[in-house]
């Protein structure tokens, strides 16, 4: 039988709760950095969401990004920056894991 995997299962160095934890630290850092192209949503574009989170996003030249996060740790910290907060996030465009990581490499690539 497979061992049950959660949010303290570990590569051996970080358990999958510090390593979402860190992806949404760094995201709403580099959100601050270009603040301009950000935002973030209570809710999807058809007005639903998940218990708890709230969906935060970049408007890239190379196209869309987005994440869920855990509104808990984040809210007060998104409230102070200078981050649109939008009543419904805009159109999904029907982006992958695999277009995100895509996305933002052809931005780095693309930057002066």
């Amino acid at each position: 039988m497979a061992e049950k995997i959660t949010g303290q299962t570990s590569d051996g160095y970080h358990t999958f709760d510090e390593l979402y934890e860190h992806r949404s630290i760094l995201f709403i850092a580099l959100m601050e950095a270009y603040h301009l192209i950000s935002w973030y949503a209570p809710k999807h574009y058809d007005g639903s969401m998940f218990d708890g989170f709230v969906i935060v996003g970049m408007d890239l030249p190379t196209g869309q990004i987005t994440y869920h996060l855990h509104i808990d740790p984040w809210r007060e910290l998104l409230d102070k920056l200078p981050i649109a907060e939008l009543d419904r996030a805009p159109k999904y465009d029907g982006h992958t894991s695999e277009d995100t990581i895509d996305r933002i490499t052809r931005w780095l690539r693309e930057m002066p």
